[in-house]
């Protein structure tokens, strides 16, 4: 009997695994980051700066610092690694940060139509190979984006050879952000050495104030890290949104030509699952929030964006693109781009384009249904069961196909929630190791007294 007992107890205890195990680890995998890195800073909002002061203070002139004095900053040079130092999104304010901008926007300064026809040929090209079944939405869009930045870049379509070595190098620099694997410098330095045999082949003028090899790491981290990872996230997010209300899928498929609610659905996808988690930035002057707040010169400020775009809106955790008929959005709390006052994502005008493009080629082709956990960290990479558009499917087949799929799913998050914990505790601590910020910005200050 006490035999039988312990067999029971013991195979509840594994079956209640996915429904307790994963939020448990995730929650000491928070604990272990920020013990490492120390205080977070000051959370917006928060305490001292309210939802309704988040654009004001994330415009403010003096929340201007990108890395040098923030430990978070080691962290995320860590991962973007190589050629951190000269991320557009890390670099110092200052004239070398100014080229840099000049030179994203010249290679990014297509017409809407041209970059929508461009989106859809790489579309096209990858979802031609594409056939029905279980895809890992992620997975599916990489290459696609791939494509897309290679012909932006060198102005030519993209070689087979030359989008294995982007997607390798993309797939590995967001793996790791997810702590879902280690970093494989291997993989990336591949990518760095194709880059600097091209490097004469760019379509416009590169910075001239960054050396051969720092140019190669702008190209690897501008077009080939951040927009390659970002807009496979967003459209990941975007689709498996869709494959998860047929209301919307339907409505899209039935008028692939309504812009008007083709953006809705992508502005609804990108306020419920923004890309950024936390933004951070460290103050060159003091910040006055009100009459008893001031943010000291220093303070490192942690943007939430999710935190913000779930504020102010009517049942936030819903996903409703019909919030955009009844919410101005210029007044929301929604900036998926960033703010226009200080450094707003490049790519702003280029993303919703080429979305629309990419969403309206897949829907043309497949069917998309998902019954797998969908949170804004997306680690599980979006899986989704394609079926050809229009071909009839039973009906009990589709639902045992989701529920099969949505058990694989939770028993997945058990074993990737503690692949996690221990792929994060590492590289948060080889992180701070390293110290690839602070050392930096410390080589450079003894080089300037030297000087």
């Amino acid at each position: 009997m006490l035999i039988a007992t312990v067999a029971v107890a013991a195979i509840a205890v594994l079956a209640s695994l996915p429904y307790w195990l994963p939020r448990t680890v995730v929650a000491l995998r928070v604990r272990i980051f920020a013990r490492v890195n120390g205080e977070e800073g000051v959370p917006i909002p928060g305490d001292l700066v309210g939802a309704d002061r988040f654009r004001e203070v994330y415009s403010h002139p003096a929340a201007d610092g990108r890395s040098e004095g923030a430990p978070l900053s080691d962290l995320f040079w860590y991962w973007l690694a190589p050629g951190p130092h000269v991320h557009q999104e890390h670099l110092e304010p200052g004239e070398r940060y100014d080229e840099v901008a000049r030179a994203t926007r010249r290679i990014l300064a297509r017409p809407k139509g041209e970059t929508a026809a461009l989106a859809e040929r790489c579309a096209a090209r990858v979802l031609d190979g594409t056939g029905p079944g279980l895809v890992r939405l992620r997975d599916l869009m990489m290459p696609i984006w791939a494509e897309f930045s290679y012909e932006l870049v060198f102005g030519e379509r993209c070689p087979a050879h030359a989008r294995a070595l982007i997607v390798a190098n993309a797939d590995d620099v967001i793996t790791a952000l997810k702590c879902c694997g280690l970093r494989h410098m291997d993989r990336r330095g591949r990518l760095t050495d194709y880059l600097r045999d091209r490097l004469g082949d760019v379509r416009f003028p590169l910075p001239e104030r960054l050396s051969k090899d720092e140019q190669v790491f702008y190209l690897q981290g501008a077009f080939f890290n951040t927009a390659v990872v970002q807009m496979s996230e967003a459209m990941a997010h975007l689709l498996m949104a869709i494959a998860q209300h047929p209301d919307v899928q339907r409505r899209l498929a039935d008028d692939p030509a309504d812009d008007a609610y083709l953006d809705r659905v992508i502005e609804e996808s990108m306020r419920r699952y923004p890309l950024f988690g936390i933004a951070h930035r460290i103050t060159s002057a003091d910040i006055p929030v009100d009459e008893r707040t001031t943010l000291p010169a220093g303070s490192v400020l942690c943007f939430n964006y999710p935190e913000f775009h779930g504020t102010g809106f009517e049942d936030a955790d819903r996903f409703d693109p019909g919030r955009w008929e009844r919410v101005p959005a210029r007044g929301a709390n929604h900036i998926p781009f960033g703010v226009t006052a200080n450094r707003p994502c490049p790519a702003r005008g280029v993303a919703p384009a080429a979305m629309r493009a990419v969403t309206r080629e897949t829907l043309r082709r497949f069917a998309l249904s998902s019954s797998a956990a969908h949170t804004r960290s997306l680690p599980n990479r979006g899986p989704c069961l394609l079926a050809p558009r229009g071909a009839p499917a039973p009906a009990l087949r589709a639902g045992a196909r989701l529920a099969l799929l949505r058990l694989r799913d939770r028993w997945e998050d058990v074993w990737r929630s503690l692949v996690q914990l221990v792929y994060g505790t590492y590289m948060v601590l080889d992180a701070r190791r390293q110290r690839l910020a602070a050392a930096h910005f410390e080589n450079l200050r003894t080089a300037g007294e030297k000087g």
